[in-house]
């Protein structure tokens, strides 16, 4: 398995990338197409890679780039290769290629598809950050989602939350840092 980079949104990766996103994701938990195509073209913190076996996509992640550590904004993979390893073996690259502290959002473990997504992802190495916190919305017309936070590498929730939540807010999704 590889990672592809997505240069521009007119390349067939990147429609690859917007089917799936579209697919994986509720409208809440992603921005509209154009916000989506604007931020891949032009923002210098923001990354998208296609997760790719034998060349070609099976799923992909965006991240965002900060001082000290990266958030990872969205991860899928296709529904034809999921509950085969794919999806593992690309987190563990991924956390092996960046090198740094990983920060993600996930539903609140409150039903079984959520527990089964956090445990993913404790099995990966994240730990599960107990405190409230909510994903701002991605438009004027969209609602706080509650979520939770999880982390990888050398970040504490006791130290880390209220900065990389602040962190959060305010490049990711424009909205004043919490006070």
């Amino acid at each position: 398995m590889e990672f592809r980079r997505v240069v521009s949104t007119s390349t067939l990766d990147y429609a690859f990338v917007e089917r799936l996103m579209e697919e994986a994701f509720p409208a809440e938990e992603r921005r509209e197409r154009a916000a989506q195509r604007l931020l891949t073209d032009s923002e210098r913190r923001f990354s998208c890679y296609v997760v790719c076996d034998g060349g070609e996509p099976v799923g992909f992640v965006t991240w965002w780039d900060f001082d000290d550590f990266r958030y990872v904004e969205h991860f899928a993979m296709s529904p034809a290769v999921r509950n085969r390893g794919y999806g593992a073996r690309a987190v563990r690259m991924l956390c092996e290629e960046l090198r740094t502290p990983i920060v993600l959002e996930v539903e609140r473990p409150d039903n079984d598809t959520a527990r089964r997504r956090v445990g993913f992802y404790e099995r990966q190495g994240f730990e599960l950050w107990p405190d409230e916190y909510s994903q701002p919305p991605y438009s004027a017309a969209g609602c706080w989602v509650p979520m939770r936070m999880m982390a990888y590498g050398n970040l504490t929730r006791e130290r880390d939350f209220a900065r990389v939540r602040d962190s959060l807010y305010r490049a990711v999704y424009g909205v004043p840092a919490e006070r």
